[in-house]
């Protein structure tokens, strides 16, 4: 900011996982920040510093800045904000659609109490074509490509690697305010018209998506002819025209909400403009598959050793480490799998008998690996990787550990003599 030029008050409009954080974000920069929540309930919560999600360092970062951040329920206190962002989540059905439904009832809300130089920024997932259809002043309208991703929110919203913004000219320079706002962050800014920006973030989430099943693929490859796909990505790494950055850890499938949203809507972009979207539902089709991975473990190689009714633990609910979320979550694909045949018990250090109450919840990791037979570490929870192999060795009663992200060390397992599961990996070297 130049000297003597006063920063713009910021508002986000949705407290919600995708403006809580990006809320904080800015405040740590020192703009001052309104926001507004919903409910009374939430913003009385929010003003104690009650949060409704959890993610790493949000908490202290908000307890950092106290003064600059105010939460409210009375959309009129926006008045006074020179840039407000519309950032309610974006639930997705079974079906990867997107249901705008909120979106649409806080913009109901927002719209008229906005200044007359108020600018007006999208940061929600949506569909392309969905800004530019508002009813809303075109030089003061923006779409920012949101950066959450779940478990690492405060980290990507304090240190984006650049905004994408959708503007109705890209030819015309950004405003002052929203310049400074952006600029703040340090990071490359790309101004490119609406439908473009709508359309780069699911581009980014179809090439993340290539990587994911790319690994999963041929790690399962791996599995079966005796390949140890950790060897092979150090000379993937090194290829340049795929990169050290590429995402090229195998896992179960694709999980949360967003990527599977992003590609039913190419599929429905595709079937209503006439072109091709046949590799997209491959993919889909590939996740769904190693999603399966564990209980095809589980039901193959090891399920046939155990006399009687077996006793399973499962290590992590959460659909990956640091977040709450279930959407979508590789655990529930266990969970229907074994279905009544087995005893089971769970543990996770965030996802509580609340969200799935039908099961018997331990209250430690141990716990519920006590007299198991079978050990599932299906969220790979960083305390997961800290549970010593003497300590399951003596809680558990069978020697079989289905581990597909590696938390546990691999030669110390096999000496104390566990059969151990993990992805890409030689199965018969488990």
């Amino acid at each position: 900011m130049p000297v003597g030029r006063k920063k713009p008050v910021i508002g986000f409009a949705g407290m919600t996982h995708l403006g809580l954080n990006s809320a904080v974000a800015v405040t740590d920069l020192g703009f001052e920040v309104i926001g507004f929540s919903e409910t009374d309930a939430e913003t009385t919560g929010l003003r104690r510093g009650d949060l409704p999600i959890m993610e790493p360092d949000l908490p202290e970062m908000l307890a950092a800045n106290p003064d600059r951040l105010h939460f409210t329920s009375s959309p009129s206190d926006l008045t006074r904000a020179d840039i407000v962002y519309i950032s309610v989540d974006v639930p997705t059905d079974d079906e990867g659609q997107s249901d705008l439904t909120r979106i649409r009832a806080i913009l109901d809300r927002i719209v008229p109490v906005l200044g007359s130089e108020a600018l007006l920024v999208i940061l929600c997932q949506v569909p392309p074509g969905f800004t530019r259809a508002l009813d809303f002043p075109k030089e003061r309208l923006y779409y920012q490509v949101e950066t959450l991703v779940f478990g690492r929110a405060i980290e990507r919203a304090r240190h984006p690697e650049r905004y994408i913004v959708g503007c109705a000219d890209a030819a015309e320079p950004l405003p002052g305010k929203y310049r400074a706002l952006l600029e703040a962050f340090d990071c490359p800014i790309l101004p490119m018209r609406y439908e473009s920006a709508e359309l780069a973030k699911i581009s980014i989430n179809c090439c993340l998506v290539a990587s994911l099943s790319t690994a999963n693929t041929l790690a399962e490859l791996c599995e079966k002819i005796g390949a140890d796909w950790s060897e092979i990505v150090p000379a993937l790494k090194l290829d340049r025209r795929i990169g050290q950055y590429s995402y090229l850890t195998p896992g179960l499938g694709l999980s949360g909400g967003n990527l599977e949203r992003d590609l039913a809507t190419v599929i429905r972009f595709a079937e209503a403009n006439g072109t091709d979207g046949g590799v997209v539902e491959a993919w889909i089709s590939n996740s769904k598959w190693r999603k399966d991975w564990p209980y095809r473990i589980y039901r193959d190689l090891v399920r046939p050793m155990l006399p009687g009714r077996p006793r399973v633990a499962i290590l992590g609910l959460a659909y990956k480490e640091n977040t709450h979320s279930l959407k979508n979550a590789p655990s529930l694909v266990l969970l229907d799998g074994l279905g009544g045949e087995a005893d089971i018990k769970v543990f996770d250090p965030v996802v509580g008998r609340d969200a799935l109450p039908g099961l018997d919840h331990a209250a430690s990791a141990l716990e519920a690996c006590a007299d198991a037979d079978v050990l599932f570490l299906t969220t790979p929870w960083p305390a997961f990787r800290e549970i010593e192999v003497s300590a399951l060795k003596a809680a558990m009663r069978g020697r079989a550990v289905i581990d597909p992200y590696g938390l546990i060390d691999n030669d110390t397992a096999r000496a104390a003599g566990f059969a151990h599961f993990m992805l890409g990996r030689p199965l018969g070297e488990g």
